[in-house]
């Protein structure tokens, strides 16, 4: 018998060294993995804020406008509809570079000016019509190229053909730099702005309004709705083949791509419900079909992990099935729902896949002011942007991915505090 212990010992201890060196290996490759990791989402980053940090900052011009009365109100009744607001600005860029001459000179001096120029000079007078006939000094977006060169994304040192500012108006703008009629500002207009044209004036407010509509309507439905079907089919539901069928289709659900159930609001909502095309209540009736599955799944989850011994006390003091599931589990089961929840609504406010199937691709000025009115959501912002061929929307893109990154990490984060806050010991 010593001899047979003696032997599985001997056995086991010159087994070790390989135990050993096969567990340093695994050791060593997870680290490996953790760390090439690491390091692709640092390169990523990197990337991502060296390439949108400048879209925050834009680039402005200073001009003396006069507000003429001749131009304004020439019958003596100020009229907005038909005022020459960009030939007020045009005059006063004239007037800082009076060399200029020619029609072919001026059309290119004036390219280096934004067109929200006279849209800004518009406001400003219909806010105050008692500023016609006075001088006001403004400073109002440069335009994309000259923002372009400014930050150093234009190498003015290039053939003139392969680059989109020629030398003359380089020229001009160093003039004005040196005249410090020329600065950098935070760029407010990215976020009260919404989509345009023109990069310098394109802004994400009206993306991320529709976001935000869209995430109120799927939060109102699909909250409420995946708790219940939850708490059903976790505590009320019969065991049996029909009930077994719904819970393997919820899990499919959940791996099902998210275009597919773009298909499926196109074909309900908007084809056989005919709600508007491009809303944010037709955006939230898909992104809820997207995200019940999760919660359904998260909640049942959540239900499961509270301990038969407080259903059991519940029950045994008298309480129904539906007080024990009402006032004992589902209390303690919330914090988990809500983290489910979250994250639910974290991946639907990544999804683009769905909403360019029910018309949400649509180019869209206005901000959006109702469920039902048209607009866009920021991730498909981003493909908008991302597909500009215009070098100046590259910035802005990478800046909208990291204002996206931002709303999703803020609400993991409180999916976080949420459960922490929540949770209760037993």
């Amino acid at each position: 018998m010593m001899n047979t212990d003696r032997t599985t010992r001997q056995k086991v201890e010159a087994g070790l060294p390989r135990r050993r060196r096969k567990e340093f290996t695994f050791k060593v490759l997870g680290i490996f993995a953790t760390a090439v990791g690491i390091l692709f989402l640092g390169m990523f980053f990197a990337s991502l804020i060296g390439e949108g940090a400048s879209a925050f900052r834009q680039t402005y011009l200073q001009l003396d406008i006069e507000l003429s009365e001749e131009i304004l109100a020439p019958d003596g009744e100020l009229d907005l509809a038909y005022a020459d607001f960009d030939g007020l600005v045009r005059t006063a860029l004239r007037r800082e570079l009076p060399d200029v001459s020619g029609r072919q000179e001026r059309r290119e001096l004036y390219r280096i000016v934004s067109i929200g120029a006279s849209y800004q000079v518009r406001d400003l007078v219909a806010g105050n019509p008692d500023l016609v006939g006075t001088t006001q000094t403004l400073w109002v977006p440069a335009s994309s190229t000259v923002d372009m060169l400014i930050k150093g994304n234009i190498d003015a040192n290039v053939d003139e053909a392969l680059r989109p500012i020629s030398n003359k108006q380089i020229a001009w703008v160093e003039t004005l730099r040196e005249a410090g009629r020329l600065d950098t500002r935070f760029n407010t207009a990215l976020f009260t702005n919404g989509d345009s044209r023109e990069p310098e004036l394109a802004g994400i407010k009206g993306a991320v309004m529709g976001s935000l509509y869209m995430l109120m309507v799927t939060m109102v439905l699909s909250f409420p709705i995946g708790v219940a079907a939850a708490i059903y089919l976790e505590e009320f539901a019969p065991r049996n083949r029909w009930s077994d069928l719904i819970e393997v289709n919820i899990n499919n659900l959940a791996a099902v791509p998210s275009i597919v159930f773009g298909l499926l609001g196109l074909a309900v909502f908007i084809n056989w419900a005919a709600l508007p095309r491009s809303a944010p209540l037709v955006g939230g009736l898909v992104l809820t079909l997207l995200t019940l599955p999760v919660i359904i799944i998260a909640s049942r989850a959540a239900i499961k992990a509270v301990p038969p011994s407080i259903r059991e006390a519940a029950l045994g003091l008298g309480a129904s099935q539906t007080q024990v599931v009402f006032h004992h589990v589902l209390p303690l089961a919330m914090p988990g729902m809500l983290t489910g929840a979250i994250i639910g609504m974290s991946r639907a406010l990544g999804e683009s896949a769905p909403l360019l199937m029910i018309g949400m691709v649509a180019f869209i000025v206005d901000v959006p002011g109702s469920f039902t009115d048209p607009a866009t959501a920021l991730p498909v912002q981003i493909f908008l942007w991302a597909d500009s061929p215009e070098r100046a929307f590259a910035e802005r893109t990478s800046a909208a991915i990291i204002v996206l990154l931002g709303f999703l990490l803020v609400m993991n984060l409180a999916a976080v505090i949420l459960r922490k806050r929540l949770e209760r010991k037993w």
